[in-house]
């Protein structure tokens, strides 16, 4: 008995264009005015994927997961599906703590762990994870902790 496999094509879908003013993803509170531009004001949390050129400039955004109150269920092959797709040569990765307390939690670094090791293993690497509050943000980069 023959079997049927799906032959299949990938393509990336543009939803819209948004623009931004700065010239280096190296730059955290601009990367959080952008992120924020996309999402607004949220009460859950939110998991964003910013795809980066070879030049650290994004090339594309992605909302990868929208949560609840106090978590966000994200897995590594979501982070980087559209990292892959739109040929991005690294990623920052950003989430949003509705409660406005941008402390990490023992998740939250856990997670930029598991993500840095698969972004090493695919050849894109994490080049910051952004927590964002209401008027703060933190950056395990500027942290040391990547």
């Amino acid at each position: 008995m023959k079997k049927t496999i799906n032959v299949i094509s990938l393509k990336l879908v543009k939803d819209k264009s948004i623009k931004y003013n700065f010239s280096s993803a190296k730059e955290p509170k601009k990367v959080v005015e952008l992120v924020k531009g996309v999402i607004g004001d949220t009460d859950r949390e939110y998991v964003v994927v910013l795809n980066l050129n070879t030049r650290l400039e994004p090339n594309s955004i992605e909302i990868c997961g929208i949560g609840s109150l106090s978590e966000a269920v994200i897995h590594p092959r979501e982070i980087f599906k559209s990292g892959i797709i739109s040929n991005a040569n690294s990623i920052v990765l950003v989430h949003t703590h509705p409660s406005g307390c941008v402390d990490p939690s023992p998740e939250d670094f856990l997670i930029t762990k598991r993500i840095k090791s698969a972004g090493e293993l695919l050849g894109i690497p994490l080049m910051d994870h952004l927590i964002i509050g209401d008027t703060d943000y933190f950056s395990f980069a500027e942290h040391g902790e990547l």
